[in-house]
């Protein structure tokens, strides 16, 4: 299930039509007044969340998101006006997975919403990765830090994976993009550094073994 959240009805019903027709199950809504109860109730997989909104904004909305452990690993794509730099990066501060600015190509929407969706499937192999009192379970995507458990938004859990597979590795921020955001992915590659921050913030001490590499991008461990 796919919820939309957009107070333009025709772009709304237009997403809601174009989805449908690869079929997907939708339920489109023109504010988030009881956003969070729904989205438990039918166990949504994706949100399309505009920003601007009557009442709660998007990024508010987005914030109470991850601010509930039921929600906070929810993929989510914020729908933006092309000149709202500053709406974007606040979403991605917030933890938003992917942002299309309006108008967009509802192909590359659902491009985008594909990829996503593919991202957040549960791969049936996977491991756990410890590094320096830090466990990372993939399967039930659990993080243990020093007998604590750290709750990451899905971008931040897939980012940290995805540097763990290659401690020791200097990974530049476009090759973090690709394989973390997917190579479609159309945004800055400070959204890279927007997540690291964030990551930083939530793993405190431990986030010295999380070293920039000047000009280049990051790396974990020696």
């Amino acid at each position: 299930m796919i919820y939309i959240v957009e107070d333009d009805e025709n772009i709304r019903e237009l997403v809601k039509y174009t989805l449908e027709s690869y079929d997907f199950n939708v339920k489109a809504f023109e504010s988030g007044k009881n956003l969070k109860e729904n989205l438990l109730e039918d166990q949504v997989e994706l949100l399309i969340l505009d920003i601007m909104l009557p009442g709660q904004d998007g990024i508010s909305i987005l914030k109470d998101l991850r601010d509930d452990k039921k929600t906070t690993d929810l993929p989510v794509i914020l729908l933006t006006a092309k000149s709202a730099e500053l709406d974007r990066v606040k979403g991605l501060d917030q933890g938003a997975d992917d942002y299309i600015t309006k108008p967009f190509s509802v192909l590359e929407l659902v491009s985008r919403v594909k990829a996503l969706l593919r991202r957040s499937k549960s791969e049936s192999n996977t491991s756990i990765y410890k590094y320096n009192g830090l466990s990372l379970d993939e399967n039930k995507r659990e993080i243990d830090l020093e007998g604590k458990p750290i709750e990451l938004t899905y971008k931040e859990f897939e980012l940290l994976l995805y540097m763990l597979k290659n401690k020791g590795l200097v990974l530049d921020r476009e090759t973090i993009i690709s394989k973390v955001w997917g190579y479609d992915f159309q945004g800055e590659t400070r959204t890279v550094d927007v997540h690291i921050a964030t990551l930083r913030n939530k793993l405190g001490s431990w986030a010295k073994y999380i070293h920039t590499v000047r000009n280049i991008g990051y790396k974990i461990g020696d």
